[in-house]
């Protein structure tokens, strides 16, 4: 199937079944969101001038027979957004600009999706963590062959109990197709890949959910910009006694051929398009991270008001593995947090030091994500029944 076919079948279903779920002018109805189809000026500049990954047509491929297999079979489908997305300064890339995320977050948010029965779409940062393999494959105790050794007949065997469990696990995966791992790795890349697979994705309605945990660059350099190799360090052409100097910020005098003064764009905000026309139907959910605990809830909320999420989760960096804060419409704001190795409650001084940004001496007892699933879960049974109601009005 090409990459055109693809998206033709994906806006036929698409507006099949957005006409089959439009709102009932039926007061007693729940409401229907509005949905702007049109997209914005900016949208079609951006995926107009920014060229898309040489993988796309592939992408789309997949995505359509997993997105229509599971459709078929009556099961949810999640499309998981993971790790960090990179800055290239160069066409022929050698200089980029990167952030610290190891894709934790999306990897392990996957396992527990599967585990809820849901079909994953794991659209993730080459190289970066991905279900299953995260357990090892980023150890800090050095190789993965250090969970390995052999039993002295020539075989190799794990030497980690939890290796078989998570083999298991990756093995029912495998066997029952349920897991679709496709990798980006600029943010271009990127957002080539969600609007394509977002609308894919159209044609599930409500059963459809989009998982936003990737650490979105929020600048980049437009491709018409870009150097077509790689930013020399020195300009060799220019002898030394011929060298301009700066002075900025009281900086000490560098030549201008060793500095570099990179011009960046802002990352058009697309997030608000996933409501307006990718993925009309479907549940929308995205996290905000901070550093700063006394704007985190205040961020969160702006982000659920200008984008029409439908929920937001905001973390911040020095406590994400402890705890996250659920903000959605018409609820009050919801703290899931992990419980303490030794059993004892969370205090009202230690809850306030968490959400102050102080990180406790020991470790979680567990991890969050198995706390914010089967709540995502809960959220997106709701958003379903409530899209029901309303096909049911008309």
């Amino acid at each position: 199937m090409s990459q055109q076919q693809a998206i033709s079948l994906a806006f036929s279903l698409a507006s099949s079944s957005s006409s089959s779920s439009a709102a009932s002018s039926d007061t007693s109805c729940p409401s229907s969101p509005t949905s702007i189809m049109s997209a914005p000026v900016d949208e079609d500049a951006y995926f107009s001038t920014q060229p898309p990954p040489a993988s796309l047509p592939a992408q789309i491929e997949a995505s359509t027979v997993f997105i229509q297999r599971h459709a078929a079979a009556g099961r949810r489908v999640v499309l998981i957004t993971s790790g960090g997305t990179t800055v290239p300064l160069e066409k022929q890339t050698v200089r980029f600009i990167d952030n610290f995320s190891a894709g934790t977050r999306g990897a392990t948010s996957a396992e527990y999706f599967l585990e809820a029965g849901y079909a994953v779409i794991f659209l993730h940062r080459e190289f970066s963590l991905v279900p299953y393999a995260r357990h090892f494959s980023h150890s800090t105790t050095g190789s993965f062959l250090d969970f390995l050794e052999e039993d002295g007949r020539g075989n190799v065997r794990s030497k980690d109990t939890r290796m078989g469990d998570v083999l298991r696990r990756y093995t029912t995966a495998r066997t029952e197709g349920t897991l679709l791992t496709i990798s980006f790795v600029t943010i271009t890349d990127y957002l080539h890949s969600l609007r394509a697979i977002s609308r894919l994705m159209a044609p599930l309605g409500p059963r459809g959910l989009l998982y936003l945990a990737a650490a979105v660059s929020d600048f980049f350099v437009p491709e018409s910009r870009m150097a077509e190799h790689k930013i020399q360090s020195t300009d060799v052409a220019m002898p030394a006694d011929e060298e301009e100097f700066d002075n900025f910020d009281n900086a000490p005098r560098v030549a201008r051929s060793k500095r570099l003064v990179i011009d960046l764009d802002p990352v058009p905000k697309f997030l608000k398009n996933l409501v307006d026309g990718w993925a009309p139907e479907g549940m929308i959910t995205s996290y905000k991270l901070e550093t700063d605990p006394s704007l985190l809830v205040h961020k969160a909320r702006h982000s659920l008001g200008r984008y029409q999420h439908h929920l937001v989760i905001g973390n911040l960096l020095a406590t994400r593995k402890w705890e996250v804060c659920f903000v959605s419409p018409g609820r009050e704001d919801q703290w899931l947090r992990v419980g303490k190795k030794d059993g004892s409650a969370w205090t009202e001084a230690q809850v306030k030091a968490l959400q102050a940004g102080r990180v406790p001496k020991e470790e979680p007892s567990g991890e969050v994500e198995s706390l914010i699933i089967p709540a995502v879960r809960d959220l997106h049974d709701e958003h379903i029944k409530t899209s029901q109601a309303r096909s049911h009005c008309q």
